[in-house]
């Protein structure tokens, strides 16, 4: 079993999951050893850097008795002309695991087709799975539930988006994304989530967007990679910014999240960040047990198997 898209995981193991990172968040604060991943090894590609995934991947692995070593292309063969689909192979004979951080999602694709270890996207330019997981988590335990909340987002329909789309068609709540022309989420997966059953809202209006929310919710304007068209995305997006204005129009426990890392002053203000609303640096710490979380369902003992090469493989 992958992690590519967050509707590669059926609600009820969803729910599981969040219950086992609750658990794993409040044996952490106890100083319960919890190596349940001990002698396992998760291999961590990062085609693109992040301070959030590569500090909770390995810090999650540490805690669980784990190991997991931090691979960059320029420094594997990869980056030299080894192709995706040897790479998983490979891999797969020596970790018990792998997590990349990729440019394209195709690669991540390419990846999970290839290994016989469970692969799990920290990020490519169509989802962020692992970052609406600690979403999701942050949420419930801070309303005690998920079903029936109005969650959002405003600002660019980008990766963080397109898989809060689908956990919000899987979990029961009602989505409005607030942006401009030409910066929509993607068209196949708000497909998805309506075929889904989810309410899924998709406006230039950002008031009524964030009319009555539970949730508000952006990210960064400019992406990594998206440095050269930054002048033209301020400009466009120059409406859609979080504040304390907008603030005002969602109800008063509304819950204020960033993804991180944020530019204060674009797409959200530092006195929506500083609001006593703003969960976003819970939402953060939340990244380490939610994916703790997921690799003991991908790589523990009771893990499933991955079908390979006419052969069943258990990892």
């Amino acid at each position: 079993m992958h992690f590519i898209s967050f509707a590669d995981l059926p609600r009820e193991e969803i729910e599981a999951l969040l219950d086992r990172a609750d658990d794993l968040k409040r044996m952490r604060r106890q100083g319960a050893l919890t190596d349940y991943l001990k002698n396992r090894s998760l291999a961590m590609i990062f085609e693109k850097s992040s301070t959030r995934t590569r500090v909770s991947f390995e810090v999650g692995m540490t805690d669980l008795g784990g190991h997991a070593l931090y691979l960059d292309p320029t420094s594997m063969q990869l980056g030299r002309g080894e192709t995706v689909e040897d790479t998983g192979r490979i891999l797969s004979g020596y970790v018990h695991g792998i997590m990349i951080r990729a440019k394209k999602h195709r690669t991540v694709e390419q990846l999970a087709r290839n290994a016989a270890v469970p692969v799990i996207n920290g990020l490519s330019d169509l989802e962020h799975p692992c970052q609406a997981l600690a979403d999701l988590m942050t949420i419930r335990e801070k309303k005690g539930h998920l079903q029936g909340l109005k969650f959002a987002w405003v600002g660019d329909g980008n990766n963080v988006c397109n898989s809060l789309i689908l956990a919000s068609a899987m979990m029961g709540m009602e989505i409005a994304v607030a942006c401009p022309k030409g910066y929509e989420p993607d068209e196949g997966i708000v497909a998805k989530a309506r075929a889904m059953g989810g309410k899924v809202t998709i406006t230039d209006d950002v008031k009524k967007a964030a009319k009555k929310a539970d949730v508000l919710y952006t990210d960064v304007w400019v992406s990594m990679g998206d440095e050269a068209e930054k002048e033209r995305r301020c400009n466009d997006l120059a409406d859609y910014q979080i504040n304390m204005d907008l603030i005002r129009l969602a109800k008063k426990d509304c819950l204020i999240m960033h993804c991180l890392p944020a530019h204060r002053g674009e797409e959200i203000t530092d006195e929506a960040i500083r609001s006593p609303n703003s969960v976003i640096f819970d939402q953060a710490e939340n990244r380490l047990h939610a994916q703790k979380a997921l690799m003991m369902r991908l790589m523990g003992k009771d893990a499933p198997v991955i079908l390979k090469m006419g052969r069943d493989v258990r990892t």
